[in-house]
């Protein structure tokens, strides 16, 4: 008992002993500095969300509260998020489209206003043939062209909008994370 509550101590020491840079945000844009023990946890978690927060502390060599305030911190600062993730075709969505949005004016709205879309998924503003990208599920090609048709082109500054309704999804990875 004694032992495990030294091994403890001492993670949790060495936890708080860290660089400064690595346990705050940068100072180059408030992006977080991950730090090798930030990256081993988050790279347990992509293989098991539900991994147990004592098996990732003896993996990264912490202890089961060290973990769980790093965790705690990732979550807070947005560098990940532990969701469910599941096939829509399973849950009832039968169609994906990712839908190319030109823009005129300010394209930071329009990404506002797609993202509050509850059917709206994923929002990237690009550099090439679209101002803006969003991915959409919905639960039929009724409801995928009521979204397209009635909500996303009558968005102020929407020029024009391309559709690529998705035949079938091959990959779905969320890996990249620590590489």
């Amino acid at each position: 008992m004694h032992s495990e509550a030294v091994a403890s101590r001492s993670a949790d020491q060495r936890d708080s002993r860290e660089p400064r840079e690595s346990r705050n945000e940068s100072r180059n844009g408030g992006t977080p500095q991950l730090d090798a023990v930030s990256l081993g946890i988050i790279e347990q978690l992509q293989e098991d969300g539900r991994r147990p927060y004592a098996a990732i502390g003896k993996a990264v060599g912490l202890s089961e509260a060290a973990v769980r305030q790093r965790v705690q911190k990732l979550l807070d600062q947005g560098v990940m998020q532990i969701v469910a993730v599941t096939d829509p075709l399973t849950v009832g969505f039968r169609r994906q489209a990712m839908v190319g949005v030109n823009a005129e004016g300010d394209t930071e709205r329009i990404a506002d206003a797609l993202s509050a879309m509850p059917e709206v998924e994923y929002v990237v503003m690009t550099a090439g043939s679209f101002d803006v990208l969003a991915e959409i599920v919905c639960e039929d090609d009724d409801h995928l062209l009521d979204v397209i048709n009635k909500r996303i082109r009558a968005l102020p500054g929407v020029r024009s909008t391309e559709s690529f309704v998705y035949l079938k999804l091959k990959k779905q990875t969320y890996m990249w994370g620590t590489r």
